[in-house]
């Protein structure tokens, strides 16, 4: 995810309410017990974007190459643990990735969210997989390659992982999803990227493998990679404020919504050839890029669209396992050629 992907400015978003229409009348239903909807107003990012994109069907050219789709059941996460994380900072991640696969949770729920991106299929019309689950971890709590990673010892991490062995090579199913600690800086971390997806190459791990990363930015950078929970510090007191975050951690519910963002691309473009926007597949928008800053009905022109508040304050638009609640941004989807979520109103 590039900056010019990344850092969407709230303002450079000319989503109209029309062309966010965003799931069946069943996925409309919506927990509101003890919630209040609102639709914040809020600074744009730090940073700004040079790319812009409109909302609609007639702007924006999402397109299949013929590249593979995660479609095997279920997509296997090997979650790398890069740096010092605490017991209850993994247990909120894994909660996550768990809330994926379809559950009896209430609508709206981080699994309704995933049935947009189990709409993308390859070309044998197999959709991605429905289920994801966690199959493996590893903890790097020695920083095997320091603490700080380039683009390529980030490849070198999954190389370790996978010669030690607690991790299979696992081609046709799995995602190595490499997480770093607040203390770990990366090439391009805050001032370009706040996560990316790639595919290892053989000479670096000796297969090629579906991997993510994303990186906590709770001390480096949360005005950037974990906005709206932090906002550019040149707002001073004035303004709008930053919403508080879900679970109560502004760096680590950034990154799920990070994660949430890198999962849904990697699924749909594993290895850069397939579902994604733009001439360039070195640069590709793909279907988070198209809807970053975007969580609710009504977003854009600097407002991110409806959410909800509970009684301590605290936002959200979806829910999760074990009665989590997480801050999700929306994705594109193929069938309503518009952002989507399950949190819409209309």
């Amino acid at each position: 995810m590039s900056l010019h992907h990344l850092l969407f400015s709230i303002l450079t978003l000319a989503f109209s309410s029309a062309s966010l229409l965003a799931a069946t009348a069943k996925d409309q239903t919506l927990n509101t017990h003890q919630a209040e909807f609102f639709n914040p107003k809020l600074p744009p990012r730090i940073l700004s974007s040079s790319k812009k994109f409109e909302g609609s069907s007639d702007i924006v050219d999402l397109r299949y190459h013929m590249g593979p789709v995660l479609s095997s059941s279920p997509i296997n996460i090997y979650l790398i643990w890069y740096g010092r994380w605490s017991v209850s900072q993994k247990l909120l991640i894994k909660d996550f990735v768990n809330s994926i696969s379809p559950s009896a949770t209430p609508s709206p729920s981080v699994s309704d969210w995933w049935k947009t991106v189990s709409l993308y299929t390859d070309q044998t019309g197999a959709n991605v997989s429905r289920t994801v689950v966690i199959a493996k971890e590893h903890s790097d709590t020695g920083y095997s390659h320091g603490s700080h990673l380039t683009r390529l010892s980030v490849q070198q991490v999954i190389a370790t992982a996978v010669e030690a062995a607690p991790f299979p090579v696992d081609h046709r199913n799995g995602i190595y999803l490499i997480l770093t600690s607040h203390d770990v800086t990366v090439e391009d971390f805050c001032r370009a990227v706040c996560g990316f997806h790639y595919f290892t190459f053989p000479s670096m791990v000796g297969h090629t493998l579906p991997y993510a990363w994303i990186g906590n930015s709770g001390k480096q950078c949360p005005e950037v990679c974990a906005y709206p929970f932090a906002v550019p510090g040149y707002m001073g007191g004035g303004g709008p404020g930053s919403l508080a975050p879900p679970n109560g951690d502004v760096g680590l519910d950034g990154m799920i919504s990070v994660i949430a963002h890198e999962l849904a691309e990697l699924s749909t473009n594993p290895l850069v050839n397939a579902w994604y926007a733009g001439e360039d597949p070195t640069a590709p928008t793909e279907i988070g890029d198209l809807c970053e800053g975007l969580y609710g009905t009504g977003g854009g022109g600097g407002y991110i669209g409806q959410v909800m508040r509970d009684q301590k304050g605290k936002t959200y638009n979806m829910n999760g396992s074990k009665g989590r609640k997480f801050m999700v941004q929306w994705i594109w989807s193929p069938v309503l050629k518009a952002c989507a979520g399950p949190n819409a109103l209309d």
